[in-house]
């Protein structure tokens, strides 16, 4: 199987009758009303809470962590990430993002969806040890599918 059916594997299973629909409408709905910059910061509190619904344990190593994520990504059929660290960062690419049934529909979501990870990644990685002070923040990327996330220090 190559990546792309790969890809194609893990984004067909996320995608359940109803439950995605009602998310996605409930998050288009909420971005129609307030706008993109607005719900942000509401977004981005969600997956906070998220991830202190759902801790993970004190990694030992960057294989460790990325593990520990992956199966708890797995778990929640968002796909799967990998995790490329540095002296000065990590960078965290979440592939197989979960997609809506309307391609219109990619780029509000892919934003939405992002924040939502974004708190989700940041509070993970405090938990970790991080220090609050270091950023994490969604980076461009060429795909639809994939998000990258850079972790660093910016002082």
């Amino acid at each position: 199987m190559n990546d792309q059916q790969l890809l194609q594997y893990y984004q067909n299973q996320q995608s359940q009758s109803g439950w995605f629909s009602l998310l996605h409408v409930m998050i288009e709905g909420m971005v129609a009303n307030v706008g993109e910059a607005q719900s942000h910061p509401f977004l981005v509190q969600m997956g906070e809470t998220l991830a202190e619904r759902f801790p993970l344990t004190p990694a030992h190593t960057v294989g460790e962590l990325e593990g520990q994520i992956n199966a708890r990504l797995a778990a929640f059929n968002w796909g799967m990430i990998d995790i490329d660290a540095s002296d000065t960062s990590i960078r965290i690419s979440h592939m197989a993002l979960p997609v809506p049934a309307e391609p219109a529909q990619q780029l509000a979501w892919n934003h939405a969806f992002s924040a939502v990870l974004e708190g989700l990644y940041a509070r993970w990685m405090r938990e970790q040890g991080g220090k609050s002070h270091v950023s994490l923040w969604r980076e461009a990327s060429p795909s639809a599918t994939v998000i990258h996330f850079r972790y660093q220090n910016n002082q």
